[in-house]
């Protein structure tokens, strides 16, 4: 329901803003949000929504500063659990490998000549 509203308030704007029907049109597609907006139940909905973010605001703050702290470790050198694959080497020797400016994807002609087997 939530998503159909902000969907549907979403296309009103940009129908209004990019609109070239004129002022008359602009006017009437306003008088007809003001009447929407003033509804008590539109209102009651509002309100509704504005409590329930309030409320789940602090369980969001905490969820994504536990995804940010993982995903950080994850990209620190040497960080997370995946800091040595299984031939011994680094994420970082593999980083370093791919970007190896003498491997085949920077060559001017990367691909071999003549038939192929």
């Amino acid at each position: 329901m939530m998503r159909k509203t902000m969907l549907l308030l979403a296309a009103g704007a940009g129908y209004v803003l990019g609109a070239k029907a004129g002022r008359e049109r602009y006017e009437q597609i306003r008088g007809g949000f003001n009447t929407v907006k003033q509804n008590p139940k539109v209102q009651a909905g509002a309100h509704q929504a504005a409590d329930l973010a309030k409320e789940k605001a602090p369980v969001v703050k905490e969820k994504v500063t536990e995804a940010a702290g993982a995903a950080a470790e994850k990209v620190k050198p040497g960080g997370g659990s995946h800091s040595s694959s299984a031939g011994g080497t680094s994420d970082r020797d593999d980083l370093v490998e791919q970007l190896n400016p003498e491997s085949t994807a920077r060559q001017e002609d990367p691909y071999p000549k003549g038939d192929l087997p």
